[in-house]
């Protein structure tokens, strides 16, 4: 496995909030949140970039989010909405090379494109 600050929290090497877990996917809280709600959703299998995505693994984009529209139902806030992002790469935004998925709400978050 990789050596990404995503990788040490899913072999428990450091501590993180952990919100969800299955046997494909975890899910903690951002340590630097951007809205009331910041969830981070993460494939336990590597793969760095969204570019790095191989056609046999497609299904870990859904299981992503998936997972992240169920948590968002179970924690009441589904009906009032939500935000789903992943960035790719630097100019997307990419810092942590490990695919994930954010999960942003918890207030109003504004016209996005």
């Amino acid at each position: 496995m990789s050596d990404t600050i995503f990788h040490k929290i899913i072999r428990r090497e450091i501590p993180a909030t952990i919100v969800f877990e299955d046997e494909h996917v975890i899910a903690f809280r951002d340590i630097a949140p951007q809205a009331p709600v910041h969830v981070l959703f993460v494939p336990k299998e590597t793969i760095p970039t969204l570019n790095d995505v191989q056609p046999e693994q497609a299904a870990i984009v859904g299981r992503l989010a998936v997972a992240a529209a169920d948590y968002a139902k179970r924690e009441g806030f589904a009906d009032d909405g939500y935000r789903i992002v992943m960035n790719c790469n630097a100019h997307g935004g990419q810092t942590v090379f490990q695919i994930h998925l954010h999960l942003l709400a918890g207030a109003p978050l504004g016209h996005f494109g």
